[in-house]
């Protein structure tokens, strides 16, 4: 967990998260530019964020040394 190759996986993993929790409030709302509400969006993208590192950190001892997947090996 303290290596550079956990914490760009989990960097990965929670840009995703927060990616999809936007978009999927976006879809949700029916997204509009000039009447999108981006302080909630941008607190429901680093909420995703946050849970999905939390979660890279609990996983870290049940896989493999260097990555933040509770999956050992290649699939």
């Amino acid at each position: 967990m303290f290596t550079s190759k956990f914490w760009k996986g989990a960097a990965e993993r929670a840009a995703k998260s927060a990616a999809q929790a936007l978009l999927g409030l976006w879809a949700l709302d029916g997204f509009n530019v000039l009447t999108a509400d981006f302080p909630l969006a941008g607190g429901v993208a680093a909420g995703a964020a946050v849970l999905s590192v939390l979660t890279s950190v609990v996983s870290a001892a049940g896989g493999e040394p260097d990555s933040p997947s509770l999956v050992a090996g290649d699939l």
